[in-house]
C-alpha cells in the first residue's frame, strides 16, 4: 500500500520551510513594511514593487472552478519544469534512488533527473507507442520512486492507453505522474478525474499550450493534498510572478475562446495529417492527439534546412530512437498551414 512518508526524502520531511513575509499574515493590510520592498513603487504602472502572492490562491481558485479540483489539490510552478524538477527533490536521494523514463518521450524528465543526480531506468515504447508494461515491472525495485508517463506523449502525439496507466498506478508503489500537457486535444478523459482513487498520482497540465500562454509560464499539477503540501514547503516562496498570474487571471475568463480554437486546431490537423500524406517523399505519418504530427519522411536533414532556408521552423526529431527519420512539425494558424503545405510541393519539385 502507498505510503507518502515512506518514500519521502528524510531531510525534506524534516525541513522547516522558509517563512516569507507575505505568509506571515493573513487578513487585509494597508500599510507594508514588512518585506523590504521599494515603497516608491516600480517605475511603470502597477503594483510590481510588492511580492505576489506565494500561494497563488486567487488564480488556484480560478482554475478549481474550470477544472473541478478543489484548490487544496493544486499547485503552480514556474513551468512544468519546475514541478518536475520539486519533484525529484522531493523524493528522490541524489545518487541513490532511481526514475523510470519512457523514451521517446519529453527530454525534460532525463535532464532534470541528471541535474539531481538521479539514477535513469529506461524503458522504451513498443514500436505501436505503447507502454511495455512487462519491462517496467521488471525494472522497478524499492529505490524506483518516480514513473513519468507523457499522454498525449510528446514526441509522438500518441495517448497512452488507460487502462495500462491503471496498472502501473495500482502496482508501484513511488509517485506516478501522468504529464498531460497535450490533453485538451485529445479525446482521452483526464487522469484528474482519477486524483481521490490513487493517492500515488500526479497530472501535470499546463497554460502554455492549449491556453496560449507559453511565455507566462504557469505548469499546473493536481495531486493528493499530502503531495501539495510537499511541494509547497520546498518552492521557492515566490515562485510565479505577479505580471504572470495576473495575465493567467484574464486568459482564464476567454474559456469559449479557447475552446473553440482547440476545435479549430484539430481540424487543422486533420487536414494537414490528409495532405502531407499525398507527398510522396511522406513515409508515415502517426495519429496524434496533440497539436502536432510526427512525421516520417524519405530524407529528415535536407527538408529541416530546407524549411529552415524558408524561414519555417519545425523540430528535426530524427535523431531519437523510435523516430529516425522523423519532424515533427506543430499545427499552425489555417494560414500558417497553407504556407506550410505551398513549401513542402515546393520541396517536392
Amino acid at each position: 500500500m502507498f505510503q507518502l512518508e515512506s518514500i519521502l526524502r528524510k531531510n525534506i520531511l524534516q525541513l522547516s520551510p522558509y517563512s516569507s513575509a507575505r505568509s506571515e499574515f493573513t487578513g487585509e493590510g494597508e500599510l507594508f513594511l514588512d518585506a523590504n520592498e521599494n515603497s516608491f513603487g516600480a517605475p511603470v504602472e502597477g503594483l510590481y514593487n510588492r511580492y505576489p502572492d506565494p500561494l497563488q490562491v486567487e488564480l488556484k481558485e480560478r482554475i478549481s472552478r474550470i477544472k473541478g479540483v478543489p484548490p487544496q489539490n493544486i499547485f503552480l510552478g514556474n513551468g512544468s519544469d519546475e514541478i518536475i524538477d520539486l519533484l525529484f527533490r522531493a523524493f528522490c536521494n541524489p545518487g541513490k534512488d532511481s526514475v523510470i523514463l519512457l523514451p521517446p518521450t519529453y527530454g525534460m524528465y532525463e535532464v532534470s533527473a541528471n541535474i539531481n543526480d538521479i539514477y535513469i531506468k529506461k524503458v522504451h515504447l513498443t514500436k505501436d507507442f505503447a507502454l511495455d508494461l512487462e519491462s517496467i515491472s521488471e525494472v522497478a525495485d524499492d529505490l524506483t520512486k518516480l514513473i513519468f508517463i507523457c499522454s498525449p506523449n510528446n514526441p509522438t502525439g500518441n495517448s497512452i492507453d488507460r487502462e495500462d496507466v491503471e496498472i502501473i498506478l495500482n502496482n508501484f508503489n513511488g509517485i506516478v505522474v501522468v504529464d498531460e500537457a497535450y490533453i485538451n486535444y485529445s479525446r482521452q478523459r483526464s487522469f484528474i478525474s482519477e486524483l481521490t482513487e490513487y493517492p500515488n498520482l500526479v497530472v501535470m497540465q499546463t497554460l502554455s499550450k492549449a491556453w496560449g500562454l507559453a511565455g507566462a509560464r504557469i505548469g499546473m499539477c493536481f495531486a493528493s493534498e499530502e503531495i501539495v503540501s510537499v511541494l509547497n514547503k520546498i518552492k521557492p516562496p515566490y515562485n510565479i510572478g505577479l505580471p504572470a498570474q495576473e495575465l493567467a487571471l484574464k486568459a482564464l475568463d476567454h474559456v469559449e475562446l479557447v475552446n473553440e480554437r482547440i476545435k479549430i486546431s484539430v481540424r487543422e490537423r486533420e487536414m494537414l495529417f490528409k495532405q502531407l500524406a499525398l507527398l510522396p517523399f511522406v513515409m508515415c505519418i502517426y495519429p496524434s492527439e496533440a497539436n502536432f504530427l510526427l512525421v516520417r519522411v524519405t530524407d529528415a536533414s535536407a527538408l529541416y534546412s530546407f524549411l529552415i532556408n524558408r524561414g519555417i521552423i519545425v523540430r528535426d526529431r530524427s535523431k531519437v530512437e523510435l523516430c529516425e527519420g522523423c519532424l515533427r512539425i506543430t499545427v499552425g494558424t489555417p494560414e500558417e498551414n497553407i504556407q506550410l503545405l505551398n513549401t513542402l510541393k515546393e520541396f517536392q519539385s
